[in-house]
């Protein structure tokens, strides 16, 4: 591993896409100290205390940001909520699934345009509701109309910068863009994560009970780690055979070779997706209801309902609907996102294009059922693991055990960090180098 690092920091082209990613990475991290302007720093801290709900959530991904009420406090999330819309809309419009199907680079350039035009919408809603929902708390200098401008212009200027930042990583460094920044900002935590833990032993004097719970804690978490890495590394193999055939004045003999099917083809996807997705009717509600938290009846139901991902400060029935409702979720966009992806139909006439079949299955539509009928199973496992991973943390909290990471987050970290190492395999693997995973 030290062996490849330094390979890779030899590598001209290698180190300088990392270096440019860790620059941007120092940016986005000095971002989130940087206060809204217009905001009462001395009030900030008492009025925002311990961020639950649907700003906890917005709070982890930022890296803190949001309890900082700095100009990246939105992180990324209306690009992220802007994707699923463009996405479940490129299912039931016709002219935006031919944009994204057939319209190859020119279509996807299209598609992203349209995405960033449907982000900074969204980024500017989401910053008008913030800005309602803590203007009576006191942490703006004024309620005049130029504070609040300027309080969203900072806002939506924020996102739209993390959003540029995301795409030069994509482009210029290592990785993809978004899911590094999101990365980055839930690990930005683990300090915390840690001094939580060592509380548990050293509050009031050495705390047997403490280590034992603390070491449990930590035994879960490596297991957890472990658990996500076998899922996401795990593939099925589908032998395919290639008849000779004539290509140019060539004879090109018979190959053998095969299709990898990942366990979890859709990665962490499904449950940012869902994350978003149920978090969405809260964000909502605050921007009309700014005092939700102190009213009752079925606006205030359905935002309990909301959060109850992200906190434990709502009744049990709240938590269980939600957890279930969590789980449907994320099955469901497991399968959007894997069928999306892959075609089974396109594979298959791939495959007799070429002259290639599966041994024992004839070509075309059997084929098509063959690798349908692999892809349906993969894909429950697949999206049952990821649910039952984001919602353990959520029946934990009913316990006396003191949690201090989610499953959501380490599916997240974990995800991403093996995306990004895969990535770096592929770069050095083209200039002959050994990677990390031999």
């Amino acid at each position: 591993m030290f062996k490849t690092i330094k390979n890779a920091l030899k590598t001209p082209d290698v180190r300088k896409r990392l270096l440019y990613t860790l620059l941007l990475i120092v940016i986005f991290r000095l971002g989130c100290y940087i206060t809204v302007p217009g905001v009462n720093s001395i009030v900030l801290n008492d009025a925002m205390g311990e961020s639950t709900g649907i700003a906890g959530l917005i709070d982890m991904i930022s890296g803190g940001a949001f309890s900082r009420f700095s100009v990246f406090a939105m992180s990324i999330s209306p690009y992220i909520t802007a994707s699923i819309v463009i996405q479940l809309l490129a299912m039931i419009i016709p002219a935006l699934e031919k944009l994204t199907k057939e319209g190859g680079e020119e279509g996807r350039k299209k598609i992203n345009r349209y995405t960033k035009i449907l982000t900074i919408i969204l980024a500017l809603i989401e910053s008008i509701g913030i800005y309602l929902s803590y203007k009576s708390s006191g942490i703006f200098v004024n309620d005049s109309f130029l504070t609040g401008a300027l309080v969203v212009v900072a806002l939506v200027a924020g996102t739209s910068l993390l959003m540029w930042l995301g795409e030069q990583i994509t482009s210029k460094g290592i990785g993809n863009g978004i899911s590094i920044l999101i990365f980055v900002g839930i690990i930005s935590g683990l300090p915390s994560a840690i001094t939580t833990i060592g509380a548990l032993v050293i509050t009031g004097g050495f705390n047997t009970v403490g280590l034992i719970t603390a070491l449990g804690i930590l035994i879960g978490a490596i297991i957890l780690v472990a658990g996500v890495v076998f899922v996401q590394q795990a593939e099925r193999r589908v032998p395919v055979q290639y008849s000779k055939k004539v290509v140019g004045r060539k004879m090109v003999g018979a190959q053998n070779t095969h299709i990898p099917l990942k366990l979890a083809m859709a990665g962490v996807i499904p449950v940012i997706f869902a994350s978003s997705f149920m978090t969405f009717p809260a964000m909502i509600i605050q921007i009309f209801v700014p005092d939700i938290t102190s009213q009752t009846g079925f606006l205030a139901g359905l935002y309990n309902f909301s959060i109850a991902t992200s906190t434990s400060n709502v009744g049990i029935g709240y938590s269980i609907a939600n957890a279930i409702v969590y789980l449907l979720l994320i099955v469901g966009f497991t399968f959007f996102y894997t069928y999306a992806t892959f075609n089974p139909a396109e594979v298959s006439n791939n495959i007799k294009k070429n002259g290639g079949f599966i041994p024992g299955i004839r070509a075309g539509k059997p084929t098509t059922d063959y690798l349908s009928s692999i892809i349906f199973k993969l894909t429950w496992f697949g999206g049952f693991f990821l649910a039952v991973i984001a919602i353990l943390p959520m029946l934990l909290r009913f316990t006396n055990l003191n949690v201090a990471f989610g499953g959501t987050s380490i599916l997240i970290v974990v995800g991403v960090a093996l995306e990004t190492v895969q990535q770096l395999e592929s770069q050095l693997a083209m200039r002959h180098y050994k990677g990390f995973l031999e």
